[in-house]
């Protein structure tokens, strides 16, 4: 039989990237984590780790576990906290992706009266320190990038997925076209958005077309870049998700960047997952509806 502080063990060698560090996050001796390590190798028959004087590596045999470890703790979490969840968070904080458009969180506030959401704290992060902020539990929930594994790690509820498209000003030559090609921007002046998680992809799809563009502005606001935009300064690549008055869409051809939006649960919410409260269900329909 397997005990759960073998696992808690397994998945902090795991998360923490070695052996001194993972017993510091246990709280433990770091010979009474090899300890408890070496009774899990037993159990299961094989070696879990490669290791070395710098880092750890999961063997074949580690990595199989690996998904059965996350999926239990995350099961003995859930039953732990089953009932009482609601109760224990008194104020709900939101992480907000500062890519992600502000109107549909807007329009969910807007939908959820202040007596059913309760207290609420947004705050709003890049995708790296919203995951942070999840696993040290300064955060709840997060409204971010849904990436691969996010479902077993942190019960990811995926909401929307959306591309990326070119916004130009309203009076814009190209304005009222459905897609547009790259070639048709030479010449152009460009704003970057600097946050942007598919700004590599951007660059390389337009250098690999030969369209090197002057950049006239470049910012992580999206709602100054989008002011910029509508004024006539440059035109710019964002999610389709985001809309502005006085700037048209248009998608880019053979531009194929997608994105999935949802929301992440940090260990104390978990449960929130499959009974969300209100705040939640209004956010999950405001997107739903992109």
């Amino acid at each position: 039989m397997i005990e759960r502080y073998l696992l808690r063990y397994f998945l902090a060698v795991v998360d923490q990237g070695n052996f001194s560090r993972a017993a510091a996050h246990c709280l433990v001796s770091q010979p009474t984590l090899s300890v408890g390590i070496a009774k899990l190798e037993q159990a299961v028959g094989a070696p879990l780790f490669l290791r070395s004087n710098q880092r750890v590596e999961l063997t074949e045999a580690g990595s199989r576990l690996l998904s059965h470890a996350r999926r239990i703790e995350r099961e003995f979490n859930l039953a732990e906290q089953a009932g009482a969840q609601t109760a224990e968070i008194q104020t709900l904080r939101i992480g907000l992706l500062t890519s992600i458009a502000g109107a549909p969180v807007a329009a969910a506030v807007t939908a959820c009266p202040a007596e059913a959401r309760g207290r609420v704290e947004f705050i709003p992060g890049s995708e790296r320190e919203l995951l942070g902020r999840l696993d040290a539990e300064r955060i709840d929930v997060a409204l971010t990038l849904v990436r691969p594994g996010a479902e077993e790690r942190y019960a990811a509820r995926p909401l929307v997925e959306e591309g990326y498209g070119l916004a130009l000003p309203a009076d814009h030559r190209l304005a009222g076209r459905e897609t547009i090609a790259a070639e048709e921007l030479a010449g152009e002046t460009m704003i970057v958005r600097r946050h942007c998680e598919a700004l590599s992809a951007t660059s390389r799809y337009f250098v690999d077309r030969g369209i090197r563009p002057h950049f006239a502005y470049r910012s992580t606001n999206d709602e100054r870049v989008m002011q910029m935009v509508a004024a006539g300064l440059g035109v710019t690549v964002m999610p389709l998700g985001y809309q502005w008055a006085g700037m048209a869409r248009a998608a880019l051809r053979d531009f194929g960047e997608r994105r999935t939006i949802g929301l992440l649960h940090g260990p104390r919410a978990i449960p929130l997952r499959d009974t969300p409260p209100p705040m939640l269900r209004a956010l999950a329909m405001a997107f739903g509806n992109i």
